[in-house]
């Protein structure tokens, strides 16, 4: 008898359900020995690793090499940080908090008597994050401990911060390059004329500039003067305060860091000669000799004899006690850091749900006196922003006591999650104001008649169709989004008025989108006091009468189990010694798009929607 063949149908399916089970297998492999791949690695680098690598011995020095940028709050979250370690690219940011609290913990720290600082790999971080810094490396040094800084080369972030050292020495082929503050932007108004790209800017405040570059081909003239005053503000304190700690003359320092072009030929091209005659460093070393002089001062040779006696600043942070006591009442922090978007937003960004959250589920906590919200952000959508401010005020309201601490930047909706407060705080060079509001219509329909594409129909109501991105503003959709626009900055100066006790003309007076700096918006009374984290901590504890004893706690998303687990490879032995032969991932995996900050703003833009910010594009460079 002739056994029956499966019809092509039936034979087909069969074979694609082969096929899908088979692919299938291969993921589940895949995954399963990649996880086993990690358990491994892990419970390997605990079997073999010594005590002596997680100890710190005695005689150590503290060596931090601060990788990327200070930030406030990581923005990379803990899979994208793992797989930049794996890559054998460390993750490029650094916590403020985690590098002052480590220096701190280190002078305190018998084991530790001295820190070398390389800061040659730090980039960006903004002036007030490096002031605090530069604050612990004071206390550092109070304690009666050395601090060393060495490098390569020193640009003027970095050496704001090797300033506060007892000795600067940088390589002899290295040296240090001060050349000021620029704010230079691209402007895109030329582009998208070419595209047919019609932009329709809406704003109140002489000086709210942030928005130029889709409208102008160049800065205005109230732009510039603007940016003149508050950057000349950061620079005379950045020249102020480096003359105090180097003791030296601040018009001296001044005209050296002017005539560079002219002084450099005195030593033929040899920065680091000219840095070490203009006293700004102390000497010249390779890493050989300084390893000499550690050697000379005392401090014991590392492991196989060789080096001296070190402790990373990553290894010695991850490894500090936890002081969050789970039960006493204390002081809870809110990191808002990053632009203000709505919705729910990822750390290190702030979102007008998510943040506004944080900081009601700080104030719902039993354990919570009193509430700090730290600020470090150029501002965004002027209602997630007001999303924020109702729960400060709330929280106020509430009875717990708002301290706001001002980081490099807490400027328009930045200042605007911030006026509530009981007291503010800002560093001199903080950048903050920027009380101002903008909106912003895009239309396409010069980009679709260049494709041969026109719009046409028709409408029920005048307004019907008016914010159609395919159509030409309408001049009274126009009218309408001017109307919501002067009324959002009314609102923002009256609330300004009434947070800081002030008459509503004379905060309009220091509003208009102008921006200052900590020290210039204590001179007009936007802020209450100078000074950083630890002092507005401090104020927050005194308000609550807490005493000279209490638990900080800062309030975030919880990490999950597998999210500990990858910050925990960050650090794992056993992960560095295969990175050390060469055992990582492609550098490609880590790689991260990068966008021009003005073309950012646009990315939470609502297509055929006024979007409304208060936001300042006021970093320097």
């Amino acid at each position: 008898m002739t056994e029956r063949r499966p019809n092509g149908f039936w034979a087909f399916l069969c074979v694609f359900g082969r096929g899908i089970n088979v692919v299938r297998l291969v993921i589940l492999n895949l995954v399963f020995f990649f996880v086993l791949f990690l358990l491994l690695l892990v419970i390997t680098a605990g079997l073999i690793s010594s005590r002596a690598d997680r100890v710190v011995q005695n005689d150590s020095v503290l060596v931090i090499k601060p990788q990327g940028e200070l930030v406030e709050q990581y923005s990379l979250d803990p899979l994208q940080r793992a797989l930049q370690t794996f890559s054998g690219n460390p993750p490029r940011q650094v916590q403020l908090r985690d590098l002052v609290g480590a220096i701190d913990a280190a002078a305190k720290d018998t084991r530790i008597t001295r820190i070398l600082l390389e800061p040659g790999d730090m980039q960006g971080g903004g002036f007030a994050a490096l002031r605090e810094v530069g604050a612990a490396l004071d206390r550092f040094r109070a304690a009666g401990k050395p601090v060393v800084v060495w490098a390569a080369d020193l640009d003027q972030g970095q050496y704001y911060l090797a300033a506060h050292a007892d000795r600067v020495l940088v390589d002899p082929q290295g040296g240090v390059m001060i050349t000021g503050l620029a704010n230079y932007r691209l402007f895109y108004k030329n582009l998208l004329d070419k595209l047919g790209v019609d932009v329709h800017l809406f704003r109140v405040g002489q000086f709210k500039s942030a928005a130029e570059p889709y409208i102008l081909d160049h800065a205005s003239p109230e732009a510039k003067e603007a940016d003149s005053f508050w950057m000349g503000g950061l620079w005379d304190t950045y020249i102020n305060e480096v003359a105090k700690l180097r003791k030296l003359d601040p018009a001296t320092l001044r005209a050296d860091i002017n005539g560079l072009p002219e002084q450099i030929a005195t030593t033929r091209g040899d920065l680091g000669q000219l840095a070490l005659e203009q006293h700004l460093v102390d000497g010249v070393a390779t890493p050989a000799e300084l390893e000499n002089m550690m050697r000379k001062e005392g401090v014991p040779a590392g492991k196989k004899g060789e080096g001296f006696r070190q402790v990373s600043f990553q290894r010695y942070s991850n490894n500090l006690p936890n002081d969050d006591d789970t039960f006493t009442p204390g002081v809870s922090v809110v990191v808002a850091e990053g632009e203000i978007a709505g919705g729910k937003q990822p750390q290190g960004e702030v979102g007008g749900e998510s943040t506004a959250k944080l900081i009601r589920d700080a104030r719902q906590d039993k354990r919570t006196k009193a509430l700090v919200l730290r600020v470090n952000s150029p501002g965004g959508e002027v209602y997630a922003a007001e999303q924020i401010r109702r729960e400060v005020a709330l929280t106020r309201a509430g009875g717990i006591p708002v301290v706001v601490s001002m980081g490099n930047v807490a400027a328009s909706g930045g200042y605007w999650i911030s006026m509530n407060a009981d007291r503010i705080y800002a560093q001199p060079n903080t950048i903050t104001g920027s009380i101002g509001i903008f909106g912003m219509v895009l239309t396409v329909p010069g980009t679709l008649d260049k494709l041969g594409v026109r719009s046409d129909g028709v409408s029920t109501s005048p307004l019907a169709g008016g914010f159609d991105i395919t159509r030409p503003l309408d001049p009274k959709a126009g009218g309408v989004i001017q109307a919501i626009i002067e009324k959002g900055y009314r609102d923002f100066v009256g609330q300004v008025a009434k947070a800081r006790g002030k008459q509503y003309d004379a905060v309009d007076t220091i509003a208009q989108g102008r921006v200052w700096t900590g020290q210039q918006a204590l001179d007009r009374g936007l802020i209450d006091q100078l000074g950083g984290l630890s002092e507005a901590v401090a104020d927050a504890a005194s308000r609550a009468k807490l005493g000279k004893s209490y638990p900080v706690r800062y309030v975030e998303e919880p990490l999950g189990g597998f999210e500990q687990f990858l910050v925990g490879l960050n650090d794992n032995v056993m992960v560095q010694a295969a990175q050390a032969y060469g055992v990582h991932l492609p550098a490609w995996v880590a790689q991260i798009d990068m966008m021009a900050p003005e073309l950012k703003l646009l990315r939470n833009a609502k297509a055929g929607h006024p979007n409304v910010y208060a936001y300042c594009f006021c970093s320097p460079r």
